[in-house]
């Protein structure tokens, strides 16, 4: 059982879509950035669930993460298992995992708010 690295599984489905930078037509032009051109259709229809979707992911793997954790901790004061390194890093890999989901609502929120305090 990997506990180690598995925070990875948190990443934000919509990054993996993104590609590298690459330069326009002269190696000394500006880098063209991904996702960053003029609106399409595509970018401007609204997929369903689209990003609460992706915020009920990261709560979903967060809350199986401290399952995992408060599993593992149990069985090792139940006696079932002698490894108690794995019970302190799954319980700092909980606690990672809650401080970043913490981290990315709060700056969704300040975001929101920054949107809301502008004029229009």
């Amino acid at each position: 059982m990997a506990l180690i690295g598995s925070i990875s599984s948190l990443q934000n489905p919509l990054l993996n879509q993104l590609t590298a930078p690459t330069r326009t037509d002269s190696p000394t032009g500006p880098v063209k950035l991904p996702g960053l051109g003029l609106p399409t259709t595509e970018s401007t229809t609204a997929q369903p669930g689209g990003f609460g979707k992706i915020f009920e992911q990261m709560v979903s793997s967060v809350d199986a993460k401290e399952s995992q954790a408060q599993a593992i901790t149990r069985d090792v004061l139940l006696g079932k298992n002698d490894q108690v390194h794995q019970s302190v890093i799954a319980m700092q890999e909980a606690s990672v995992a809650f401080q970043l989901m913490v981290q990315v609502r709060n700056k969704v929120v300040e975001s929101y708010q920054e949107l809301m305090r502008m004029p229009v």
